[in-house]
């Protein structure tokens, strides 16, 4: 607990940092991070039977994420994101050459590592520009709601737990602990537009019920892929933690929906 304690904690703060340096950092820093998840998530569905390529996959996404944050630099024009293209479709391109029994296994995975992790990743640097201009209250306030309904779910369900939420899944997970974590990371989000101000508060309060019930989901899907490959961890990069994609199974799928709800009322 006190290795799970201390990595967490300096872990937080280099989050943290990375926001409050400009986004050169922001986006440098979560473009390296979305690429080691990218890496562990094909290091575990990995096998004889599905061989992810791993290097197109990282590479396309990498591409995405530096052509993006090269135009909201200024260093680019939008036309060069499409760069991706290319590389996407050489993900089909790559099996042709490839003396495999079963090619779109393969392919298949490959895609999905992008879609699964790459794209979530990406969703989440683009709320930093929602405005146009360069912000970093909406990630930084989006990590500190994931954070606080996490550690709402596990208060509320250590000390109040007792129906399962899916059991099959994840053990330990409980209803009252899903419920603790929306309800605290609510009530968190109600002070952020005095704070952080970029939003209204009503919105922000949106944005923790988003991220509240999709991080768990997220977090169960990720329980789901690892319960289904016999996996514990996605690594082992984090004492105490295991790998970088175990600590953001529920920015995965909360950052795209708070993107799409961000950009639709913005």
């Amino acid at each position: 607990m006190k290795t799970r304690a201390i990595t967490g904690f300096f872990f937080i703060i280099v989050m943290v940092g990375s926001m409050l340096l400009g986004p050169t950092v922001f986006l440098g820093f979560f473009t390296l991070l979305s690429a080691w998840c990218l890496f562990e998530f094909y290091g575990i569905v990995d096998s004889e039977e599905r061989k992810p390529n791993k290097l197109l996959g990282i590479l396309t996404t990498i591409t995405l994420f530096t052509t993006t944050a090269c135009y909201s630099l200024g260093w680019l024009e939008a036309k060069f994101i499409l760069l991706c293209i290319p590389l996407f479709l050489a993900v089909y391109i790559q099996a042709l050459f490839q003396k495999r029994a079963f090619p779109f296994n393969d392919i298949g995975f490959t895609i999905l590592g992008i879609a699964y992790v790459g794209l979530p990743f990406y969703c989440f640097t683009r709320l930093a520009f929602i405005g146009s201009d360069f912000n970093h209250f909406l990630p930084l306030g989006f990590m500190i709601l994931l954070w606080t309904n996490d550690t709402g779910a596990y208060l509320a369900g250590r000390s109040l737990g007792k129906n399962k939420l899916f059991e099959r899944i994840s053990p330990k997970k409980t209803w009252e602990g899903f419920v603790g974590g929306v309800v605290l990371a609510i009530l968190v989000s109600m002070s952020f537009e005095k704070y952080f101000g970029t939003i209204p508060q009503w919105q922000w309060i949106v944005v923790a019920i988003i991220i509240g019930v999709f991080g768990t989901i997220g977090d169960l899907v990720e329980s789901m892929l690892k319960r289904s490959l016999n996996v514990k961890d996605s690594g082992q990069i984090l004492p105490g933690h295991g790998g970088f994609l175990d600590r953001f199974d529920g920015l995965l799928f909360a950052a795209p929906l708070v993107y799409l709800f961000l950009l639709l009322m913005n």
